[in-house]
């Protein structure tokens, strides 16, 4: 764990950062620059004494609400509070979970930069918001489906189509339900996915089955087998990177495995004018 010293050096500095009087406190004459120790702790609803002791490094670790309770009063952005977690318990905090709020447009010419290549970012519940143009041609044309349909499951196992798509389609199943449960539990959303979980165990046996089996694995890397209606048995490989700064969000990137299949996709995007 990191020294305490540090964590108190740290809460010095944020603290000394805040302007008294855009919080509500009056300017009066401060000896230093920002909130006093007593106003910190009173924004945090913590004892003065207390605070005080953290900040010269005494009364041994903070509890994660106290620390949380803190980052709050100190308006620490998720990076700063972090790394307020880690100086003061030596661990990340817990996810907190918070709804898909739209992809950047760097992220995107990401996306359409990859050319042959299909790519998307899909959300900690398997949401697709954001797709380049070969995705839409070799997988799935997301932006002809209403946002509530664009999500992995339910494509799934929903949409008798995908059933055709892709190769041994129930081992497909299985890996994407048992990552799903490990991207949900991870981001602090299993509540938030519980309608969507519910709605797939009425609808699908299938879905019902393997959610029982309590299956938890991971993305990682691999090759995609889809049976293309268009460009017919392609394989691509895939790799998952998370998004710096938005630990609920998943870049996928497919890349064709042989070159043949790259042309495949090449001609089709020509023919489609994308």
């Amino acid at each position: 764990m990191v020294k305490e010293s540090s964590l108190g050096a740290y809460l010095r500095e944020r603290r000394a950062r805040l302007d008294p009087v855009a919080l509500g406190y009056p300017a009066g004459r401060r000896r230093t620059s920002g909130l006093r120790r007593e106003e910190v702790a009173q924004r945090a609803n913590i004892s003065p004494t207390w605070y005080s002791w953290l900040e010269q490094g005494r009364g041994g670790a903070p509890s994660a609400q106290v620390l949380d309770r803190i980052a709050q009063a100190l308006m620490l952005t998720d990076v700063e509070r972090e790394h307020l977690f880690l100086l003061g318990l030596g661990r990340p905090p817990e996810v907190r979970y918070r709804p898909f709020g739209g992809v950047t447009p760097r992220l995107q010419r990401v996306l359409d930069a990859m050319g042959v290549c299909p790519a998307m970012v899909r959300t900690a519940t398997w949401d697709i918001v954001a797709w380049n143009r070969a995705a839409t041609v070799v997988l799935t044309d997301y932006g002809t489906l209403p946002p509530d349909r664009r999500n992995v499951l339910r494509q799934l196992f929903l949409n008798p189509g995908a059933r055709e798509l892709n190769f041994d389609w129930e081992a497909v199943a299985r890996f994407v339900v048992g990552v799903f449960r490990g991207d949900a539990a991870r981001a602090g959303a299993a509540q938030t996915v519980q309608p969507l979980v519910d709605e797939l165990c009425r609808d699908s046996p299938e879905f019902a089955a393997m959610w029982r089996d309590n299956d938890v694995r991971s993305f990682g890397e691999g090759v995609k087998r889809l049976r293309h209606p268009v460009l017919g048995s392609i394989a691509l490989e895939y790799s998952s990177f998370a998004v710096d700064g938005r630990p609920d969000l998943t870049l996928l990137i497919y890349n064709p495995v042989e070159e043949a299949d790259a042309m495949k996709i090449r001609g089709l995007l020509e023919a489609k004018g994308a």
